[in-house]
């Protein structure tokens, strides 16, 4: 898991799951990205099967950035939450400071 400034490219492991964040996306996309498992009305027949995952939570859920890892927050409203998805949205969409 890393991130690379020239794909604009971070990665994590969430709930178990390997993710990918390819920018640019917006702070919403992070959210749904991030929080996969906490998606309202799951659309897609992969969402459904997602929610229905089994984890058993020893492993921390971390994001790799530019920065360093970040424990994600199991709560998406948190205020780290907040943070983490601005910090994410910032390195994902650099024309946009």
């Amino acid at each position: 898991m890393a991130s690379d400034a020239n794909s604009l490219r971070i990665t994590g492991k969430v709930q178990g799951r390997d993710i990918v964040l390819n920018g640019p996306l917006s702070k919403d996309e992070i959210r749904n990205k991030v929080w996969w498992w906490q998606i309202p009305d799951p659309a897609t027949r992969e969402e459904r099967e997602d929610r229905l995952h089994r984890y058993d939570g020893s492993e921390r859920d971390v994001i790799s950035t530019l920065g360093g890892y970040y424990v994600v927050p199991d709560d998406s409203r948190a205020p780290e939450a907040e943070e983490l998805v601005d910090m994410v949205h910032a390195e994902l969409n650099p024309d946009r400071r």
